[in-house]
């Protein structure tokens, strides 16, 4: 969600000092590519990026279309062929060996609905969101309605283009089954005679990190938290410690004692907590308050093994035995086994694993996966396939 707050950000930079934009917007992939479906670029018409399509590779013909896009306000869908590694056609070597299709659309300011107002309905609240872009992937003279639809959990909006009640039909269905599986899909549609393939998006909200702790160590989590996009709080019984001199990129700092910190926080399945105070009442106090909160995932406790058996044990005297089901959301030590030893590198370590435990993931190097780096599941079409010949036939490179 970083890629997007900073892109409604320099966006709104942009209509400030008059400037035209235009939205890319990697929209399907087959095989290979740095950057998967729903990566996102604004492009502005003096040439300024923010965001990302590739590992730089395709940026600077995606400019150049993206201005083509501005020029003759008109939605359009590129298509890249990284495919044969000797290909320069695109004037790059990407080695990537994948098809990426990248919508431009050039954003209107004075459309209340434009695909950016869109996406910054979807950040306003702390709630999933669902938003769906339409595109005809296999024709080049075809039209690309765009990023045209989103649903959050206590609100629907769809713009203009979509006030056809056949189109909009078919795609509720759609958003209702994204946020039944909690994961992106694509599904191509029939409407007046043209198929229209609909990435269907499901967003979810920047991870919430609350650091119980506000000892020079936590500074270093804290700030490479805020470099990921991630809303961090900062919480500690010390006034003199919870500043926010000392925490300039924390969305909170809080002085609570332990027993008050939940009262402050509106946890959810994204929010993760570290106990890093190095007061052992304060992080027994709070671990006892956390260990109830279901929808918690994750817990941190720095440390060795010693201190947290020491806290099951004395949290057993007060007649609260934790679960195993409770324990198993309990990482302490905290981090992943990177060898760490300053508080730098600490703070990586514990972002891992969080990164980790949110993604599913073990955290393993990825040599050691016999899979692909990203799953295929995101690059599959509920559609008729037509023949390869039939979609290079289609692909529109750089040239056209």
């Amino acid at each position: 969600m970083k890629e997007i707050t900073d892109i409604i950000r320099s966006y709104e930079s942009a209509v400030s000092a008059g400037k035209k934009t235009a939205l890319a917007t990697v929209v399907h992939v087959e095989g290979s590519s740095y950057r998967r479906p729903g990566a996102r670029m604004l492009v502005t018409d003096d040439g300024q990026l923010t965001g990302a399509i590739s590992g730089g590779c395709l940026e600077g013909d995606a400019l150049r279309k993206a201005l083509l896009a501005i020029s003759q306000q008109k939605n359009k869908l590129v298509t890249y062929d990284t495919t044969d590694d000797n290909d320069t056609t695109l004037g790059v070597q990407l080695g990537c060996n994948g098809i990426v299709h990248i919508l431009f659309e050039p954003i209107h300011s004075d459309d209340e609905l434009n695909p950016i107002a869109l996406l910054k309905k979807a950040l306003e609240k702390r709630q999933n969101a669902v938003v769906i872009t339409l595109f005809s992937l296999y024709s080049r003279t075809a039209i690309q309605p765009g990023t045209c639809f989103l649903d959050l959990e206590t609100d629907r909006v769809t713009m203009d283009n979509l006030s056809q009640p056949a189109l909009l039909e078919q795609l509720l269905p759609e958003a209702a089954l994204v946020k039944e599986r909690q994961e992106s899909f694509f599904k191509e549609l029939d409407f007046e005679g043209q198929k229209l393939t609909s990435f269907v998006e499901y967003l979810r909200p920047a991870p919430a990190l609350i650091i119980a702790g506000a000892g020079n160590d936590t500074i270093p989590l804290s700030e490479m938290a805020g470099i990921l996009g991630w809303n961090v709080t900062v919480v500690d019984g010390r006034n003199g410690h919870a500043t926010r001199q000392r925490f300039p990129k924390a969305s909170q700092v809080i002085v609570a004692k332990a027993s008050e910190v939940l009262s402050h926080i509106q946890a959810d399945a994204r929010t993760f907590f570290v106990l890093m105070t190095h007061n052992y009442n304060y992080d027994l106090a709070l671990l006892k308050e956390l260990i109830e909160l279901e929808e918690c995932i994750y817990i941190g406790a720095l440390g060795p093994k010693k201190k947290l058996e020491k806290m099951f044990g004395d949290l057993r005297k007060e007649g609260i035995e934790v679960t195993e089901q409770q324990k198993s959301k309990i990482f302490g030590p905290v981090g992943l086994d990177v060898g760490a030893e300053t508080s730098e590198e600490i703070a990586l370590s514990v972002l891992a694993e969080i990164k980790a435990v949110l993604n599913g993931r073990t955290g393993i190097s990825l040599r050691e996966k016999p899979e692909p780096i990203h799953s295929r599941t995101d690059q599959k079409v509920d559609y008729r396939k037509s023949t390869r010949e039939d979609f290079l036939c289609e692909i529109q490179t750089s040239q056209s």
